[in-house]
C-alpha cells in the first residue's frame, strides 16, 4: 500500500497443481513424450537410428581456427638410466608433436621432460596426450611405443602396484606371477585385451582402449591380492569365443563363465597356547634404571679410580674365562673317541656268560699267584748256592787284606 498503490493478493496454486502443469516450452509449441518421467526430454532431430554413439570423431584444424587462448604445460622427472636413449630418440618425439603443434623441451641437468602448447595448437585435448606420452617415456616405454598415445582410439594408465603389497618377498613373487616365465601370462593378457603392457619397478604401465585398460587394471589389482591372472585369462578366452555367436549377443553369459570359489585353508592351530595375563589392581613396577642398580651394589660410592680397577678386573675375569674355554675346544680335538663294539666282541660277550667271566678271572689270578710263588723260591735257592761257593774265596780275600793293613 505504500506509494498509494492497492496492495492485490497473489492466485495460489497447489503442488499437485505445478505437478500436472505442462513446461513452458511445451506451452508454447514444444512436444513432450508425456508422464512424469519424459517431460522434460525432447525431439532430438539429430538423434537417429544408425548412430555409432561411442565413435570417436577426429578433431581437425577446421574445428578449432582460431587456436587457444592460454598456454599449458606439464613436466616430469626421468631416471638417470633413461638418459642415453631418450637423447636419441628425442628428435623424432620431437617431429611428432611439432605436427600437433605442442612443444617440447628435455632438460639433462634436471633430469626433465617439459611440453607445452603453442600459437599453433589447435586441439586442446593434445596437451594431456602429450603428457602422457612424457610419462610412458619416463617409465621405460619404448618410444615407437609411446607415441602411439597421440591417437585419438588410445588411452594409457600407469597402475601403481608398490603398495599393495607390504612384505617385499611376496610383492617380487606376485609381480613375477603377473609376467609369467617367459613372460607368457603378459603376453596372453596382451593379446586378448588389446592392450601394450609393461612391468617396470613399482608401477605398470598400460595402453590401449578403454575398456581394455578397465581389464587390464582388474587383473594386475588381483594378482597383487593373491589371484593368479590364469582366471581372468580363462575368461576372457570364453568371451572371445561368446562374442563370435550372434545369437548371444542379447543373453546372458553367466552360464557360460566359470565360477571359481574361493578356498580357505585353515592354519593349523598351536598346541600350546599361553596363559594369558593376569589381572592386577596395581600397576607393575617400574623398570630399575641403572644407577638404581649402581646405587644397590655399591658403585654409584666408588671413586673413579676404584671404578677403573673394577672394570680391570672384570675384563680380565672375562679374559680368563675365554681362554679356559679356547683351551678346552682345543684339547677336545686330542681326546680319543670311545671305540664301538664290533660284531664279533658282542656275539661273545653274548656267548660268555656273567658267570664264566667270574670263574676265569679267578682262575687267572690263581695262576698269577702261583707263579709269583715260583719265582720267590727260585730266588733263594740261588741266592744260598752262591753263598756256599763264594764262601771259601771270601776268606782269603778277606786274609790278604788283613796282610797288607799289617805291613
Amino acid at each position: 500500500q505504500a506509494a498509494g498503490r492497492a496492495f492485490v493478493p497473489r492466485p495460489t496454486s497447489t503442488m499437485a497443481e505445478v505437478e500436472d502443469a505442462p513446461p513452458a516450452d511445451a506451452a508454447e509449441g514444444g512436444t513432450s513424450t508425456g508422464g512424469k518421467k519424459g517431460r522434460y526430454r525432447r525431439e532430438k532431430p539429430w538423434d537417429v537410428d544408425g548412430i555409432d554413439h561411442w565413435k570417436v570423431e577426429p578433431f581437425t584444424k577446421e574445428d578449432n581456427p582460431n587456436g587457444l587462448l592460454d598456454e599449458s604445460s606439464f613436466a616430469t622427472l626421468f631416471p638417470k638410466y633413461r638418459e642415453t636413449y631418450l637423447r636419441e630418440v628425442w628428435p623424432s618425439v620431437t617431429r611428432a608433436l611439432k605436427d600437433q603443434g605442442v612443444a617440447c623441451e628435455l632438460n639433462l641437468v634436471e633430469g626433465s621432460m617439459t611440453v607445452r602448447t603453442t600459437r599453433k595448437t589447435f586441439d586442446p585435448y593434445v596437451i594431456i596426450k602429450a603428457r602422457d606420452l612424457i610419462k610412458l617415456l619416463s617409465r621405460s616405454v619404448p618410444a615407437p611405443q609411446a607415441l602411439k598415445i597421440l591417437q585419438d582410439d588410445v588411452q594409457c594408465d600407469v597402475v601403481k602396484i608398490g603398495g599393495l603389497v607390504r612384505n617385499k618377498e611376496r610383492y617380487v613373487k606376485r609381480r613375477q606371477r603377473l609376467m609369467g616365465p617367459n613372460g607368457s601370462t603378459l603376453k596372453a593378457i596382451e593379446m586378448l585385451t588389446g592392450c601394450y603392457v609393461l612391468v617396470q619397478g613399482n608401477t605398470v604401465s598400460c595402453m590401449g582402449g578403454w575398456k581394455g585398460l578397465k581389464t587390464v587394471r582388474k587383473i594386475i589389482e588381483d594378482c597383487m591380492k593373491n589371484m593368479h591372472p590364469i582366471y581372468h585369462i580363462k575368461e576372457l578366452m570364453i568371451k572371445r569365443e561368446l562374442a563370435k555367436d550372434p545369437a548371444l549377443a542379447n543373453q546372458s553369459w553367466d552360464r557360460f563363465l566359470p565360477k571359481f570359489k574361493k578356498k580357505n585353508v585353515k592354519r593349523k592351530k598351536p598346541t600350546k597356547i599361553g596363559k594369558g595375563k593376569k589381572d592386577t589392581v596395581f600397576p607393575p613396577a617400574p623398570v630399575e634404571s641403572k644407577i638404581d642398580a649402581q646405587i644397590a651394589s655399591g658403585e654409584y660410592f666408588l671413586s673413579q679410580d676404584a671404578k677403573r680397577r673394577r672394570a680391570a678386573a672384570e675384563k680380565l675375569e672375562k679374559q680368563k674365562d675365554a681362554l679356559s674355554a679356547s683351551a678346552k675346544r682345543r684339547d677336545e680335538a686330542f681326546i680319543a673317541p670311545k671305540e664301538e663294539e664290533t660284531d664279533e666282541k658282542k656275539r661273545r660277550k653274548s656267548a660268555v656268560g656273567d658267570d664264566d667271566v667270574a670263574a676265569a678271572a679267578a682262575r687267572l689270578a690263581k695262576k698269577g699267584s702261583e707263579k709269583k710263588s715260583d719265582e720267590k723260591k727260585k730266588r733263594k735257592s740261588e741266592d744260598a748256592s752262591a753263598f756256599v761257593m763264594e764262601d771259601g774265596s771270601a776268606k782269603k780275600a778277606k786274609k790278604e787284606k788283613k796282610q797288607k793293613r799289617d805291613d
